[in-house]
């Protein structure tokens, strides 16, 4: 990686850091996480199972689940995971933020082969 897509990657990783949950919703904190991650090379999904505080890999990716949250009054509405991911391959990592259930545009893994988005948060 050249030195100016290393400078990309860590200034969209400290952008993302910015990211809160900033709203009048009261949430709850959550201890288990369900993400989706789609491997674009070849078309695959897979539903991804973690822990708060545990860190997974799928394919070149780690995933560290640091938070999640879900609505009070109706925890299946929506869920807000503070996730960090990072491209073994590389040393800053790709995403380092706050990813919304109902809208992951908005804050997204930005990687050419892998895209890995939040479903639900939930105690079991």
């Amino acid at each position: 990686m050249s030195l100016v897509g290393g400078l990309l990657v860590a200034v969209q990783a400290v952008a993302a850091q910015s990211v809160q949950i900033d709203n009048d919703q009261d949430t709850v904190e959550a201890r288990y996480l369900h993400l989706r991650g789609l491997d674009t090379l070849n078309g695959t999904t897979r539903d991804l199972d973690l822990e708060v505080g545990q860190t997974i890999r799928y394919g070149y990716l780690e995933i560290a689940a640091e938070a999640c949250r879900v609505p009070r009054g109706d925890p299946a509405a929506d869920a807000y995971a503070f996730l960090r991911i990072r491209d073994l391959r590389e040393e800053a990592p790709r995403f380092s933020g706050w990813m919304f259930a109902s809208s992951p545009a908005v804050s997204a893994l930005d990687h050419p082969r892998y895209d890995v988005w939040v479903l639900s948060c939930n105690n079991r």
